[in-house]
């Protein structure tokens, strides 16, 4: 049997901008997204803290150290540009790893850098 669990999280990341006239998906400087052990076009579950949404996307590459966290398209309705959000993927695995594994969190600054 196998179940999901966290396999990364990017925790309280500052959201920078939205584009609504734009194809679906949340930009992530790709900084953030290295060191979480995330990749590009990789499935994420946001959690907006602010307002309580809760929404899946796609990684896009944001350009590195700019701390650009967007959405985009209709995500782009889930928040407001200053809203704090947490960013999760999840890995299937076996009970027994699922038991051992460690997922990898990052907790950037106020200006989504990493300390």
């Amino acid at each position: 049997m196998y179940i999901e669990v966290l396999q990364a999280k990017i925790h309280n990341v500052r959201l920078t901008q939205t584009e609504l006239n734009y194809t679906g998906s949340i930009t992530i400087d790709m900084n953030l997204v290295d060191a979480a052990g995330m990749i590009p076009n990789q499935k994420v579950l946001i959690v907006n803290n602010n307002n309580g949404e809760r929404f899946e996307t796609y990684i896009i590459e944001g350009e590195r150290g700019s701390g650009i966290i967007g959405l985009n398209g209709a995500a782009a309705r889930k928040g407001q540009v200053g809203d704090e959000l947490i960013i999760m993927t999840f890995v299937s695995m076996s009970i027994d790893d699922a038991k051992k594994h460690q997922p990898n969190n990052i907790f950037p600054d106020r200006n989504n850098q990493l300390i």
